[in-house]
């Protein structure tokens, strides 16, 4: 009785020591967990703050270049990947040096420092245009288009299809980067003029259709909306095609739904077609009785 009377009892003081080495332990353990996890922020931190202090980090974060994506140290360490590379980018050694954050082995001249910057973006960009057809790459391409970083089809019967990046060229130096969109398969350019620096060989001609091979669903959703056109009218007429206001680039985006539309038959072609061999048969006719 009289135990269970002094562990009911708050004033006992046995038990307030207990309660007050139990509360102590605790907050020992609570601030030790605590140090724990500051400690491991402040290192997740620093190696956050590293990578981000890396050349390739950078570049691809700075304004006008985050159509690129970041290329792996891996793919770039690798000399498979860089075949040919070393005859189109002058100070090649540097600017791989730079890129992959090597110290120099012999210090740099400023007045060189320059061109080593613009050489290791050239070399950087076409060694992104080989990442990005690898499936690492589609995948992180693909991530972006998704979220519609690329911007949207301007045209009103696309209904805001996400465009992707390509360039005409493989070879540097020829044309700025391009957006393709593949519900009516036309190019425009960026309406922002900050990516018009970009050459279009960063992107390369293999990209788009590697990328719609990979990803089928993406040509599907836009056969909805495929074929579309505005048509012109006057008081609720339709303009004939041959007008001169008639839709002059209607054809363009008249692509057959399949192989049946492709291979259906005009019977005015026909006809032409019968009339062509008819001439054709009366020319060798006569050649022959000539010849005789």
């Amino acid at each position: 009785m009289g135990d269970a009377m002094d562990v009911d009892n708050p004033r006992n003081p046995s038990f307030d020591m207990v309660n007050h080495a139990n509360n102590a332990s605790a907050n020992a353990s609570a601030n030790t967990s605590k140090d724990k996890f500051t400690r491991y922020e402040e290192s997740d931190a620093t190696s956050d703050s590293d990578d981000s202090e890396s050349w390739i980090s950078n570049f691809c974060s700075q304004p006008g270049y985050d159509y690129f994506a970041t290329v792996y140290e891996d793919f770039i360490e690798d000399d498979f990947n860089l075949t040919g590379l070393g005859a189109l980018v002058p100070y090649y050694k540097d600017s791989m040096e730079l890129i992959l954050d090597i110290e120099p082995e012999e210090p740099t001249n400023l007045p060189n420092m320059n061109n080593i910057e613009q050489s290791a973006e050239l070399l950087y960009g076409l060694i992104h245009a080989r990442f990005i057809v690898t499936r690492q790459g589609l995948e992180f391409m693909a991530r972006k288009y998704e979220c519609k970083h690329f911007g949207v089809c301007p045209r009103t019967f696309c209904e805001g299809t996400s465009l992707l990046p390509t360039g005409r060229h493989d070879l540097p130096g020829y044309e700025s980067v391009r957006l393709y969109c593949p519900c009516c398969g036309d190019l425009y350019v960026p309406p922002n003029s900050r990516y018009h620096h970009i050459d279009g060989a960063f992107f390369g001609t293999s990209f788009v259709g590697l990328f719609l091979q990979m990803f089928p669903d993406v040509l599907k959703e836009c056969e909805p909306r495929r074929g579309k056109s505005f048509q012109l009218t006057l008081f609720g007429f339709k303009i004939n095609e041959k007008s001169k206001a008639g839709p002059r680039m209607k054809w363009l985006r008249d692509v057959p739904a399949n192989q049946e539309e492709l291979e259906v038959d005009d019977p005015k072609d026909d006809a032409n077609l019968t009339k062509l061999n008819d001439n054709s048969d009366n020319n060798s006719a006569m050649s022959i009785s000539v010849h005789k």
